[in-house]
């Protein structure tokens, strides 16, 4: 809580509180305690014979009765907060949540309100906004770093220091990672910042929580290296398996050619983000002046699906490379047109947060250790670590790349360019992107006669 210090004669200080927790009432208010504490110092010269100031002793009486009530006044007990300032964090979350403001994803809605059933069971739902401390928030932070990893999937029915429990019983070691943890904080203190321009809050006590990640961006995935790429485009599904789905790890003499054969070749050699190809529709493969491309873009597909893209850097036209064109693509796009499909990969579900990714990553797990792949930080995402590398290798201007990637500048969500209206015209685009090359990996077993 708030108080004034005030130093007087003979080295002497008087502390007076505020009675308040809100710094804009404290404001008020200091300037009225202070007044009537330099009344006293006012009276107090006048008793020892020193000079003093009458404005200072102004609409009081310079009696001990006036000043019995001028410290009456000032002790009286504050008036009550404004409603605003009453409203309890449950009701805050609640609003900030009912904010149609907010157009999320199911899987950010799921994740606000994980955020929301920890912070109400730490901080008590009916607690005052105003009452939410700098401390009590630190507390907060440090229960958030005893956390088991996936631990709002592992157990859902438990309170926060339930959870704690079970996995110190268990001898749990995966805690939540920093990236993780830092996320619940940003979250956290959304809420906050919102309630801040709504009006229930003068400060937001958990500015400068979050912990510093000990993990380099660049250490959190790693490229696949050279023997992972032969081990993973040698494997049964893109030499002959029994078929793609529970024989794909098994020799056969089938090669089908869908989602799980095409879409690691297509990460690979065009950067794409694992959602962003399995969301792909037949009308997204585009000709734009005489250059095949991928269109990624958000919105509603021709179905009525939504379609996502992660930052607004991500929506970007990419060229086919040339080496998918070799392995068939275009072919197995135009039956796929012919056929009436309109999503490019059918037989990719939805899953239970709205990506069609879902399946195909659980499965593509599973794929890197049945083909002898799996090395530490490395999955999926790692083709997009290696066309990165590409890009580097090729020497390809930064700016170009970063477009090529959907990749930001400034970690806000702005592109580095528009996409086709950039100044880059797609040949430029896809002289750049074919400049990118695994000369060490061989996949002649993949090509197609006559593409």
């Amino acid at each position: 809580m708030p108080t004034v210090l005030l130093t007087v004669l003979n080295q002497c200080e008087i502390w007076r509180s505020l009675d308040t927790d809100s710094y804009a009432t404290a404001l008020r208010r200091i300037h009225y305690v202070a007044a009537t504490v330099e009344a006293e110092f006012e009276r107090g010269r006048r008793l020892i014979g020193r000079a003093i100031d009458p404005a200072l002793l102004t609409n009081t009486t310079g009696d001990r009765a006036g000043s019995t009530q001028v410290m009456l006044a000032a002790s009286q007990p504050p008036l009550p907060p404004p409603l605003s300032s009453r409203r309890t964090i449950g009701d805050v979350y609640d609003r900030f949540i009912a904010d149609p403001k907010h157009q999320w994803s199911k899987r950010t809605q799921i994740a606000h309100a994980t955020t929301r059933k920890w912070v109400v069971e730490v901080f008590n739902e009916d607690t005052a906004l105003t009452d939410i401390t700098r401390e009590g928030c630190r507390n907060f932070v440090a229960l958030l770093r005893e956390m088991p990893r996936s631990a709002h999937q592992r157990f859902p029915d438990m309170t926060i220091r339930e959870v704690i429990a079970a996995a110190k019983a268990k001898g749990e070691c995966r805690l939540i990672s920093t990236a993780n943890l830092n996320a619940y904080i940003n979250r956290f203190g959304g809420v906050m910042n919102w309630a801040m321009n709504e009006g229930y809050l003068d400060r937001n006590p958990l500015k400068g929580l979050k912990l510093p990640d000990p993990v380099r961006k660049r250490d959190k995935r790693n490229p696949f290296s050279l023997e992972q790429l032969r081990r993973i485009f040698d494997a049964p599904i893109y030499t002959g398996c029994r078929d793609d789905m529970n024989g794909y790890a098994v020799s056969g003499d089938q090669r089908p050619r869908r989602a799980r054969f095409w879409v690691p070749l297509i990460a690979l050699f065009s950067g794409m983000r694992l959602n962003e190809i399995c969301q792909l529709e037949v009308s997204d493969i585009r000709e734009i002046d005489g250059i095949y491309c991928f269109s990624v873009m958000s919105g509603f597909s021709n179905t009525g699906d939504e379609k996502r893209v992660k930052t607004n850097a991500s929506e970007r036209i990419v060229p086919i490379h040339d080496e998918l064109i070799r392995c068939g693509f275009l072919a197995f796009s135009a039956s796929q047109r012919l056929r009436g499909e309109t999503n490019l990969f059918p037989e990719l579900p939805f899953g239970h947060l709205g990506y069609r990714s879902t399946a195909i990553s659980r499965w593509f797990t599973r794929f890197l250790d049945n083909a002898g792949a799996v090395a530490p930080l490395t999955c999926f995402h790692s083709f997009r670590h290696n066309f990165r590398d590409g890009l580097r290798e090729a020497k390809i201007d930064r700016d170009l790349a970063l477009l090529l990637g959907g990749w930001t500048s400034d970690g806000k969500g702005t592109a580095v360019a528009d996409n086709y209206g950039s100044g880059y015209q797609p040949r430029a685009l896809a002289e750049a992107l074919n400049a990118v090359r695994f000369p060490a990996l061989n996949l002649d077993h993949l090509a197609v006669l006559g593409s």
